[in-house]
Parts: C-alpha cells; sequence; structure tokens
C-alpha cells in the first residue's frame, strides 16, 4: 500500500490538516487526518480533490481556433458543424491517437483526473468500417493510457441527420452506425480496454429514433451509465415540437425511465416543468459552460434546477478551453448575468456559503456518478486522485481553507495547480505532465502531416 500525506485536504465532510492517505490498486483504502507523515511520500501543499470531465469529444481540440471567423450570414452552432465536420474527416488512427493523448495531459496539468469520452468517430473517412470496428475507440483507450488519466468511453450511437429518422448528411458519414454495429465497438472496446469503464453515448434525439435507442439500451449492461446531447440548441426543441409532439426533454422523461445512470449534456433549453422533472429523475446534467459559450448555445437555467436539487457536472466538451476552474468560473458568472447579482449558484440555505468550494464539491459528485463511480472525491473508496495546489504562489498565499478554494475557482489563472495524482500515480509534478514533451512533439508532427488548416 502507498501512503501520500497532504498538510491539509478537503475530504468529503470538509478540510482537514495532516491527512494520511492510504492508496491500493487506484483506490483510497485508508483516511487518516492529524497523522504524523512517516515514510509517507509528502503532498507539497493543499490536496483537493480531481475533478472528472464528463464530456469530451477529443478530436475536437484540434480545431479550437479554427472555426473563428464570421461570415457573410449570422453564426451559430449549425454553421460551426461544417469546420467540425471537415476537422473529423482529416483524423486517421494515428493522428487521433496523437490529438487525444495531448488533450488528456493538458486535462491532467488543469486538474481534471478523469474523463467521459464521448465518442462517435468510429470509422474510415470513406465511411467504410475499419477491419477492427472499435479502431479508433481503442486509439482513444491507448491514448488515455499514456496520459495516465482514467477513462469512461462512451461509444455513442449516431444513425441520422435529423429528427424523424432524416438521413445523414454526407460529411457524417465517419459517425454513423446502426445500433447493432455500436453494440460490436463498445463490446470489443470492454474486451480490449481492462482499465477503462464502458458506457453508452445516444448522440441526441435528432440522432436516433425511438426504436433504435430501445435497442442500444437493451444491449448494454444496466449499470453501464448512459449519456445523450439534450435541448442544446432552440433549433432542436423547435423541431422536436413539429416531429415528437414534446419538447425533447418532456419527451425523455416520458419515453425512458430517468435515473442516476443517465447524463444529459446541455440542457440549455428548458421550461420550469422540465427543470423539476429532470432534477427530481436523479439524472445528472453535464454542462460544458466555455463550450455553450463559444457555441452561443444560451444559458442552463442553473439557479431553478439546483433550487430543485438537481446534479450537475462539467465537461470541456470541445476543448476551448481546458481548465475545471475556468468551466465553474463561466457556469457561475453566466449565471450572475442573467440574475443580475452575485455567488448566484450556492451550494445550500443558510447565511453564508463558499460559492467556489461548493460548485468544485459538487461537480466533483456529479461528475463521478456521469463516469459510473460510486465514490467520488477524497473519500474511502473513491478513486486515488488528488490535486496538489500551489499555496505559495501570489494568487493562493494567506488564503485558509474554502477561502483559498473559492480564489482557485473563482479568481484563479494558470499555474495555480503543482502535482496531479491519478489513481495513485504522480502524473503531474510543478505543473508539468510527466510526458509533455514526448506528446507534444508527437502531436506537432501529426497536426502538420493531416493539415488541419
Amino acid at each position: 500500500m502507498r501512503q501520500l500525506h497532504a498538510p491539509r485536504a478537503r475530504l468529503h465532510d470538509g478540510w482537514s490538516r495532516d491527512v494520511l492517505f492510504g492508496v491500493a490498486r487506484g483506490r483510497i483504502v485508508t483516511i487518516r487526518p492529524d497523522a504524523a507523515p512517516g515514510e509517507a511520500t509528502r503532498l507539497p501543499g493543499p490536496v483537493i480533490p480531481g475533478m472528472p470531465n464528463a464530456h469530451s469529444h477529443a478530436f475536437q481540440w484540434a480545431m479550437a481556433g479554427l472555426a473563428e471567423h464570421a461570415g457573410t450570414e449570422p453564426d451559430s452552432f449549425w454553421t460551426w458543424r461544417d469546420t467540425m465536420y471537415r476537422i473529423a474527416l482529416a483524423m486517421d488512427p494515428e493522428g487521433l491517437e496523437a490529438t487525444a493523448a495531448m488533450l488528456y495531459a493538458e486535462m491532467l496539468e488543469a486538474g481534471y483526473t478523469t474523463v467521459a469520452e464521448f465518442h462517435y468517430l468510429h470509422h474510415q473517412a470513406s465511411g467504410a468500417p475499419y477491419d477492427e470496428p472499435a479502431e479508433l475507440a481503442l486509439r482513444i483507450g491507448q491514448a488515455a493510457r499514456e496520459a495516465g488519466i482514467g477513462l469512461t468511453l462512451l461509444p455513442v450511437l449516431y444513425a441520422h441527420g435529423g429528427l424523424g429518422g432524416q438521413p445523414p448528411r454526407d460529411d457524417q458519414r465517419r459517425f454513423v452506425n446502426s445500433p447493432e454495429g455500436l453494440l460490436t465497438i463498445a463490446e470489443r472496446a470492454a474486451e480490449r480496454l481492462p482499465d477503462a469503464r464502458v458506457g453508452l453515448a445516444l448522440h441526441s434525439l435528432r440522432a436516433v429514433t425511438p426504436e433504435e435507442m430501445n435497442v442500444a439500451l437493451a444491449g448494454m449492461p444496466d449499470e453501464a451509465p448512459v449519456h445523450l446531447h439534450l435541448a442544446e440548441q432552440q433549433a432542436e426543441v423547435d423541431d422536436a415540437l413539429r416531429v415528437l409532439g414534446a419538447r425533447p426533454a418532456a419527451w425523455l422523461a416520458e419515453n425512458v425511465e430517468l435515473s442516476p445512470r443517465w447524463n444529459l449534456v446541455h440542457a440549455t433549453h428548458l421550461d420550469g416543468d422540465e427543470v423539476r422533472t429532470l432534477a427530481r429523475s436523479g439524472a445528472t446534467v453535464v454542462l460544458c459552460p466555455t463550450t455553450e459559450a463559444n457555441l452561443g448555445d444560451g444559458l442552463f437555467p442553473g439557479e431553478a434546477f439546483l433550487a430543485e436539487g438537481g446534479a450537475v457536472a462539467i465537461g470541456s466538451d470541445s476543448h476551448v478551453i481546458v481548465d475545471p476552474a475556468e468551466e465553474l468560473r463561466t457556469l457561475e458568472g453566466g449565471q450572475r448575468l442573467r440574475a443580475e447579482r452575485r455567488n448566484v449558484l450556492r451550494p445550500g440555505p443558510g447565511p453564508r456559503h463558499h460559492v467556489g468550494a461548493g460548485r468544485w464539491e459538487a461537480a466533483v459528485a456529479g461528475g463521478a456518478r456521469a463516469l459510473g463511480e460510486t465514490e467520488g472525491g477524497l473519500s474511502v473508496g473513491a478513486l486515488a486522485d488528488l490535486v496538489v495546489l500551489d499555496d505559495t504562489h501570489p494568487r493562493l498565499v494567506a488564503r485558509s481553507d474554502d477561502a483559498l478554494l473559492d480564489t482557485f475557482v473563482l479568481a484563479g489563472q494558470r499555474g495555480l495547480v503543482r502535482e496531479v495524482w491519478a489513481r495513485g500515480e504522480r502524473v503531474v509534478s510543478e505543473g508539468k505532465h510527466r510526458a509533455r514533451d514526448a506528446l507534444r512533439a508527437r502531436w506537432r508532427h501529426a497536426a502538420t502531416r493531416l493539415d488541419l488548416g
């Protein structure tokens, strides 16, 4: 058993001093506050739990900044997709692995320690399957292993180009699958990636019919996490009303048994009844505020959702920003602009709460559940995922406990993460990933060869 000693750590029930963690097989097996370090590895600063990244499209990291040009017509999510499809068609297996490995190293440097990869890039550029149907899924698994990040792989069922079973666009050909083809990829990935958890993603109501959804769900284990893009754009809501006769979230709640295994990504456009229904269902809403801002999606009704007891996780989605604190800062900032007041997303009732610390703790818990973990945070049974902050940095010096975490989340900057431990292994030291230089060199070569533009 490995032992790690923290001068102070934010456990699930608050901050403690001189915390001795016992780690075995990648998980925390003992926690002893007020303990002498003895022969344990001494961690050089205050420790907070690592953040799960609950929504990632790894290949889109390669296009960050490439869709920031305005045309003659108003730009939107729907026009952004043209650039995304171009990048998707340019990727090959080696390029995808290099992209994902570089991204995952950046995630770890920022304080993400696990990732849910919403993986829908399945086939060759022609649209034909690879000889190994799970070729690109396996490349994602290899990239996660190289970087040292925990992986929940979510092979995506993507069958149609719009609600009502519309045929897919030609530039969606690398994504398109039948439920049976998708389940084959999931089965192959589960066999070949013993370190990863494998769940299921249904791309969206516009890309999967109800019948296809039911076949895919029936083919997965009951405990496998299920993820779905939901109501990201107002146009999707309008189409659902026309085709399904109901708003997307309302239709979903009526037609599937929502439960804690369900994770609804974005859920931006909800009415009051949908907010209450989703919050009370036990499903987690996965928010990606920096991507939602970049795409002009709109603002999730966060204050109302949390008031109903809803659970939230965060993800970096298209990776225009790779920083969990920035996701939470953008989330809170958007709610402040919407409400025209400060400290909107309070952790609970009462006269005084630390908003940044509360948001971090809640997103860790929601993210762990979204990735299929029963325990989250710094608790016995949870993954040994620890982020060591640099409290000698001018921005964090003289901050105590939750004031330090508030500052990191809501007033932070790069350079505040000193070390990161994922599943009990140190993967970041002095702010630098252990394989940063090699991964950057490989990415530079891949980017040049792929001619991403």
